[in-house]
């Protein structure tokens, strides 16, 4: 099978196309970038105002010729599909479905547009672009369809599948006094973090986003609306809970499980500089053993970065203890590093810093006490709840030079194998800068968030990693129609072979871990097994069940394998 292009005498006619657009209520749009006045007139007002705000998640989710990532050097560019489905409901999305099925079509699906791989975008296509899918609705007992007497009610939110997180939390936290797990990003789409798995700061206490799926509303590949859960279509419910987005069909609606609000959630930072490479390798076995004995648990989440100049840099979170006792867990840690000597120096004093939980999303709070943590949305006229994180805005429309993950197993946490763990974390360290995201494994958490992501199509080696290690390099946005030449290819090759290289010491010590669909290398080496490990199998079988000829591809994506590169040729069956 070999799919269509514009160029091609099977591409639909323009009588189709008019078609199609009268059955989704006029929907359809003809996709031309906003960067494309750039190449004719870059002085124009239309070109400066679009490069102003390019740095903007929210200009860059509502335009649907743009991603979130601009691209990735010698992998692929944003490119904008030639039409675009701009659904609005579940039927919209089952006409666009058929008509790509029916004529060929390479088929792309966006709501975040966050994939680093590139897999919501792609040349010569048709984009089901889901952001205009809106809604938030809260439950107090929710059961799933037909689950009644198997399933106790309990609270829930049902979350249109064009939602981003921050209006999410907004509704279900600031308003609701709830918790629900979400993406620590806060302008990551929803549907696309679940299926994905889906990580949030909290993740040690609440597990991954996947495993609080409840039910969900999607259309496969012959043009159905299905609503699934435990009961409906379980093996598809359970495909799409972590076996990656794109692949099985195009989500809708979700309904999470919400979780009672912890009383507080709170902050430590602090950077250290070390004196030399042998008291940096100290710090880093110090801070792994202060790990092992006192962060291996449902508190703690978020990132500690060690860096080349010798630093380590620790951005943490808490959630469920206050400012005190935070303070008296980390003072021991503290007092090592103050009392190393000329060593060690604090070059970023600590702080220590709570608030109560239910603030934590709220834009008034936030900007009022900590105006600098949030950035808005810039654009004349836009919601007041448009706001995001700023240590996010270097992801807005971000060019990937190179990007490894390794999940790093407990076990080396263990006083007979730290050694080896601190060798090469320092080694890593000394060649590129890596960061430990401590959320991203679940070693640690309480046995009920254990227990549901098991029953995730998530690899099992998050279930005993207790840190997902990230080392990456990216430069500023690089879309088609900027001025000038913005990215020094040379270069970004460079820091790619660094970056690739920095990651073999973890891969000595962890050498079967897995990686993280959503942040992971586009050239990941045997990426079934890294993935999904043991559940790739089944999730070939669903693959197969619901979607036998392929329509839905994305890179790496489960049944990937059977195309070539850009998704148009069939290669196998």
């Amino acid at each position: 099978m070999r799919r269509v292009r514009p160029a091609d005498p099977d591409w639909p006619s323009s009588t189709e196309w008019t078609s199609l657009k009268e059955k989704i209520g006029g929907r359809l749009l003809d996709v031309s970038s906003p960067l494309n006045v750039c190449r004719i007139s870059p002085r124009d007002t239309a070109c400066k105002n679009a490069l102003a705000q390019i740095k903007n998640p929210y200009f860059l989710g509502d335009e649907p010729a743009l991603t979130q990532s601009s691209g990735w050097v010698d992998a692929w560019t944003s490119t904008p599909s030639v039409y675009a489905v701009a659904a609005e409901q579940a039927n919209d999305v089952a006409e666009a479905v058929r008509f790509a099925r029916d004529h060929r079509l390479r088929l792309v699906v966006k709501g975040g547009g966050h994939s680093y791989q590139g897999t919501s975008n792609a040349p010569d296509s048709l984009l089901i672009w889901t952001r205009r899918m809106r809604g938030i609705r809260l439950y107090d007992a929710f059961v799933p369809l037909d689950c009644e007497g198997d399933m106790p009610p309990q609270p829930a939110a049902t979350v249109g599948a064009g939602e981003i997180w921050m209006h999410v939390y907004d509704v279900v936290t600031t308003q609701g006094g709830r918790y629900v797990q979400g993406g620590g990003c806060a302008t990551v789409g929803v549907a696309g973090l679940v299926q994905s798995g889906g990580f949030g700061s909290f993740s040690k206490k609440f597990g991954t986003a996947a495993s609080s799926l409840l039910q969900a509303e999607i259309v496969t590949a012959d043009g159905i609306e299905r609503i699934v859960n435990a009961r409906t279509d379980p093996d598809l419910f359970w495909a799409i809970k972590g076996g990656g987005g794109g692949s099985f069909g195009v989500v809708t609606s979700l309904t999470l499980k919400t979780h009672p609000l912890p009383d507080y959630v709170g902050v430590v930072s602090a950077t250290i500089k070390a004196a030399s490479p042998e008291a940096f390798r100290r710090l880093i076995d110090r801070f792994l053993a202060f790990c092992a004995d006192s962060l291996l648990n449902e508190h703690w989440g978020e990132t500690v970065s060690m860096r080349p100049d010798g630093t380590l840099r620790i951005s943490m979170l808490f959630q469920g203890l206050d400012r005190e006792e935070a303070t008296r867990l980390w003072q021991p840690f503290f007092d090592s590093v103050s009392g190393a000597g000329d060593s060690l120096r604090i070059a970023e004093p600590a702080q220590i810093l709570a608030i109560p939980a239910r603030h934590l999303w709220d834009p008034a709070f936030i900007m009022k006490n900590a105006p600098h943590a949030m950035k808005a949305d810039t654009r004349p006229g836009a919601p007041k709840g448009n706001v995001f994180w700023s240590g996010d805005e270097s992801d807005a429309g971000r060019f990937t030079y190179g990007y490894e993950s390794v999940w790093l197993p407990a076990s080396l946490l263990d006083p007979s194998a730290r050694a080896s763990l601190t060798d090469a974390l320092f080694q890593t360290s000394s060649q590129w800068n890596v960061t430990l995201h401590f959320n991203k494994g679940l070693a640690g958490a309480p046995d009920e968030a254990l227990k549901a992501a098991r029953d995730t199509a998530m690899n099992p080696d998050v279930l005993n990693a207790f840190a997902l290690a990230i080392i990456s390099g990216e430069g500023p946005p690089a879309f088609a129609g900027m001025p000038g030449e913005p990215v020094d290819v040379p270069a970004a090759r460079r820091a790619a072979t660094r970056i690739h290289d920095a990651a073999q010491s973890l891969r000595i010590v962890a050498p079967r871990a897995g990686s993280y669909v959503s942040e992971s290398s586009y050239f990941q080496q045997d990426w079934p097994r890294a993935y999904w490990g043991e559940h790739y199998p089944m999730l070939s079988d669903v693959k197969r069940k619901y979607d036998p000829d392929g329509l839905f591809f994305v890179h790496q994506g489960v049944g990937s394998q059977e195309w070539d590169r850009d998704g148009f040729v069939r290669l196998s069956t």
